[in-house]
């Protein structure tokens, strides 16, 4: 398992700026990472609101930049030297990016957390740094403990790294996996159930409730051979041929499983409400966006569906 530690103090990644202070918390700072400038004041009321959402997304970048607040009514000097240098503070909060001494992006006025968030995302990537602060790096390593059948150890990484940010999407819905690998499909159930609102619609867990979904079959799914033993009977029994489908895909034959799905399908589109197309995009839905059972089975269904 991967250790993960805590980020810079706050002390060190968030400082209150003045004149004086300017040059050596900004423009040497900067040398090293981006340092988010907040012009602000006291009386100015979306300040109050911007300033916080700013600094917890400078945390959750954990050191892959700073940020220096300036009060404007006692930091005259840098006022007029920014307006000197083509950055004239015509109205408050602006918050600027410094990167080597040199602003590289910048935005005015109170502006939504997501905004926010792409904005320290832009100065990070300048910086050829990671705004994840190492975590994007460790739930890499967890995928690849998944995908070599190392679950345990996986879902400990996922864990570590939903400790240190917990609406990490793509932690979260590992963690769901890593316990689907496991077989403990109550427990993937009551933390896919738990997640956090603001990443309940996010990709990586629509996948890890689709995989549920999927998995929640298989246990119920009949042999393989008996139900092509039916299909081969009838190939108009559509239940056997939906049941055959469910157990080819429980059994890792996905290919498999979508063809059984689009032959269903093609036979008879409204079966069961529509069974055979929604069980699709389960598995569509399961897979990796650039899976090659996927991007071939939405094409033929689509090329089914618009014929």
């Amino acid at each position: 398992m991967i250790e993960l530690g805590q980020g810079p103090a706050d002390t060190d990644l968030i400082k209150d700026v003045s004149d004086q202070s300017f040059m050596v918390d900004v423009i040497e700072a900067s040398n090293d990472v981006p340092v988010i400038v907040d012009f602000w004041a006291p009386w100015c009321g979306p300040c109050k609101t911007l300033g916080p959402m700013l600094e917890d997304a400078v945390k959750a970048a954990r050191g892959a930049v700073k940020m220096a607040k300036v009060n404007v009514d006692e930091a005259q000097q840098i006022v007029a030297a920014l307006s000197q240098q083509g950055l004239p503070l015509q109205s408050i909060p602006t918050v600027v990016a410094i990167y080597q001494g040199r602003p590289i992006d910048m935005f005015q006025g109170a502006v939504p957390q997501s905004e926010i968030t792409s904005f320290i995302e832009r100065a990070v990537k300048a910086a050829g740094g990671d705004a994840s602060g190492g975590l994007d790096d460790a739930v890499t390593a967890a995928e690849e403990m998944l995908e070599d059948g190392a679950a345990v150890d996986a879902a400990q990484t996922f864990s570590a790294v939903l400790a240190e940010d917990p609406n990490h999407a793509a932690a979260y819905g590992g963690l769901v996996r890593a316990h689907i690998a496991m077989d403990e499909l109550d427990q993937a159930e009551a933390i896919l159930n738990g997640a956090p609102a603001e990443i309940s619609a996010s990709p990586e867990l629509e996948a890890a409730h689709a995989q549920l979904e999927l998995a929640k079959q298989a246990s119920n799914s009949g042999p393989v051979s008996e139900l092509e033993a039916a299909v081969a009977a009838d190939e108009n029994n559509h239940q056997a041929r939906f049941d055959l489908a469910q157990a080819l895909y429980s059994a890792g034959n996905g290919q498999e499983a979508v063809d059984q799905l689009l032959e269903l399908f093609r036979r008879d589109r409204e079966w069961n409400d529509g069974a055979a197309k929604a069980q699709l995009m389960t598995i569509f839905d399961a897979l990796k966006p650039n899976d090659p059972v996927a991007l071939n089975g939405r094409r033929r269904l689509s090329s089914m569906i618009f014929a």
